[in-house]
């Protein structure tokens, strides 16, 4: 990483924090710096043992806020972690490589140290965009996991990343996907868009990725959601961390994606994919791409009509989190439910 990650960056604005946290969740935002990795919680300190924990993984270009309309929709006795990937937002960049395996194991050791039982937790992993791709690479190594015992995965909006890159010989879609092999070119792209205004290329992308639904438009934009997004990327070195994200995209990730369906490497644990029919759906047969991926694991996908875009969680967040909550009690049974 050249550019230096900036400690202003923690509480320069904190607007998003005060409204998360009015949601009942907890922020480390004094501990932060010292943690390397910001995050905000809700009941993890008190849940037994075999009650799940639910993490949460936001996707790019933006930062755990993404969550926000999701939190009054999921069962409070459910606990919830949900951190800035290493990198986004207020979360430090990672010494080395953005991978997703790297990230996965930097956001899952600290949550680790939080726990700290010595016994090996439940998880239910859940992601959008480049977290649920971050979701895809814990889900794949979920039996090498010594702390954590990982009992499913929910995968938002993509199909895996080799997947991806191979269907860049279609040309319409290459052109809906630019951004991909730009941002691999990690000097390049963090010089262009440091140039614009990081906060100036974040506005356009989710405009871009924004459905067609007026009032789904309408609730992604709430609560000066692009404003909190857009100012997080004014900052170099969230530039930079995302971009080389990209770039672990276009090298270590599809290598061990490769590797993996070489060795008949599947996912060996249950699977909801939920996509934007008018987005990723239209390009792809998405559970047939998804069942090319899967071993023992049973394969759940769930589409969003009626012009929802890229950003589901939050263009139909009352949907989304039924989904997330019947996902999660098909593994535990909530009290009172």
């Amino acid at each position: 990483m050249e550019s230096t990650w900036e400690e202003s960056c923690l509480k320069a604005i904190t607007d998003d924090v005060s409204h998360m946290e009015s949601l009942g969740l907890e922020s480390n935002l004094d501990t932060a710096s010292m943690d390397s990795l910001f995050y905000y919680s809700r009941g993890i300190e008190r849940q037994k043992i075999d009650t799940p924990v639910l993490v949460l993984i936001h996707g790019y270009p933006q930062t755990s806020f993404m969550w926000r309309h999701i939190i009054s929709h999921i069962p409070k006795d459910i606990p919830l972690f949900i951190p800035d990937i290493p990198g986004y937002g207020r979360s430090m960049p990672l010494p080395g490589p953005h991978d997703k395996r790297s990230t996965g194991q930097k956001i899952l050791q600290v949550l680790s140290f939080i726990l700290n039982s010595g016994i090996k937790q439940n998880l239910i992993i859940a992601g959008h965009d480049r977290g649920a791709r971050i979701c895809h690479r814990l889900a794949v190594d979920a039996g090498d996991d010594s702390r954590f015992r990982i009992l499913g995965t929910i995968l938002m909006d993509i199909v895996p990343t080799l997947h991806q890159w191979r269907a860049f010989s279609d040309p319409p879609g290459s052109v809906g996907s630019f951004h991909w092999p730009f941002l691999a070119n990690v000097k390049l792209a963090t010089s262009m868009i440091n140039a614009q205004g990081g906060d100036v290329f974040t506005e356009k992308l989710l405009s871009r990725w924004t459905g067609a639904s007026e009032t789904g438009a309408l609730k992604l934009r709430e609560n000066n959601a692009f404003e909190v997004y857009a100012k997080s990327f004014k900052y170099k070195s969230v530039v930079e961390a995302s971009c080389d994200d990209y770039r672990a995209g276009a090298e270590e990730d599809i290598k061990l994606q490769a590797d993996d369906q070489k060795a008949e490497k599947k996912i060996k644990i249950d699977v909801l994919v939920l996509y934007s029919a008018d987005y990723l759906g239209r390009r792809y047969d998405i559970k047939e791409v998804w069942k090319e991926w899967m071993g023992d694991g049973q394969l759940e996908v769930k589409g969003f009509g009626d012009g929802v875009g890229h950003f589901i969680a939050e263009e139909t967040p009352v949907k989304t989190a039924a989904a997330i909550t019947d996902f999660y009690k098909s593994f535990h049974v909530l009290p009172n439910n």
